[in-house]
């Protein structure tokens, strides 16, 4: 929810430009359905992740429903620099979504990236790359009306068979006033085929502002190599932070330290028990045998898996 209001308008708003502007990769949570809530995003942040994304909130909705927001928004003083994404296929949608969420977060997020059907269907995500004027007026439409200019707006694209409709889509976007792209480097198609790294290579050399690769980035060490690939400005993770979300501290699995924060700040934030279970599931996904994974998976409760995590890990 739109909790914690006074917390967060106590504290002071960062720039995530600033993060851009120091010289260093950035690294990136990304937006995950279910998975990029503030319970998660507090352990990424332990561990070395920048900046960090909301799920996709579907902008109409948040601004036509209190509702909406208070089940789909959560924040704390310490979940700073804090990009929100929405779904929008209309400009003062998303500006009124935008004017909403300005003095709780950082930044928003347009979804040009999502190839889900439904999203589709309903005229967002993918489909907005093919819609370059919209994406533009979108983009202006929020540059005007938000007055704060630390406030950040980009976006999140997928990539075109004929790239050249990409770098077209980029440069309408930066003359729009966009602080970053972030590109998945797939097509609207491609799911598990490899991604194009030289295309988002294309896209920075064809722009004068950051971009964010994203796609199949497991480790530290792949982050690296896609920095060098590409050139891009920061590195964006969505899966990989979830089987370690200490990947960006270097670690090589989840360490059991890290299974510990979970568990303290999951309690502390009353996380459901399905999304306290599931990160879990992903997190050991490497560390524990099949055997081990079939008890596991199965358990019901927070307190069946508290037990069996104490027995186990002396977690």
């Amino acid at each position: 929810m739109i909790g914690d209001i006074t917390e967060a308008k106590e504290c002071r708003r960062k720039d995530p430009m600033d993060l851009f502007r120091s010289g260093h990769v950035v690294k990136i949570c990304a937006p995950m359905v279910r998975y990029s809530k503030l319970a998660f995003r507090t352990l990424v942040r332990k561990y070395n992740c920048d900046l960090c994304y909301t799920p996709m909130i579907v902008a109409a909705d948040f601004v036509r429903s209190a509702k909406a927001r208070d089940s789909e928004f959560t924040t704390n003083k310490g979940d700073h620099p804090l990009i929100v994404q929405f779904a929008a296929k209309e400009a003062q949608v998303l500006c009124d979504a935008a004017r909403i969420i300005c003095p709780f977060a950082d930044g928003i997020d347009l979804n040009c990236g999502c190839p889900q059907r439904w999203a589709m269907a309903e005229g967002y995500g993918a489909c907005l790359i093919n819609k370059p004027e919209l994406v533009k007026d979108m983009v202006r439409h929020v540059r005007n009306q938000i007055n704060n200019p630390a406030f950040s707006v980009s976006i999140k694209i997928r990539i075109h068979e004929d790239l050249k409709r990409t770098v077209d889509l980029c440069q309408k976007a930066e003359a729009a006033g966009v602080s970053w792209i972030t590109v998945h480097g797939r097509s609207i198609e491609e799911r598990h085929q490899p991604v194009h790294y030289d295309a988002i290579k294309t896209i920075k050399q064809s722009t004068s502002i950051p971009i964010v690769a994203n796609g199949d980035i497991k480790t530290l060490k792949d982050a690296e190599n896609v920095h060098q690939m590409t050139e891009a400005d920061g590195i964006m993770v969505a899966r990989g932070l979830l089987a370690n979300p200490a990947m960006f501290a270097g670690y090589e699995e989840t360490p059991f330290k890290c299974i510990q924060d979970w568990v303290d700040i999951a309690l502390e934030h009353g996380t459901p028990f399905t999304c306290f279970h599931h990160h879990l599931m992903y997190m050991m996904e490497r560390i524990t045998s099949k055997q081990e994974k079939k008890v596991f998976n199965v358990l019901s409760s927070t307190s069946a898996v508290l037990h069996y995590l104490n027995d186990h890990y002396g977690v």
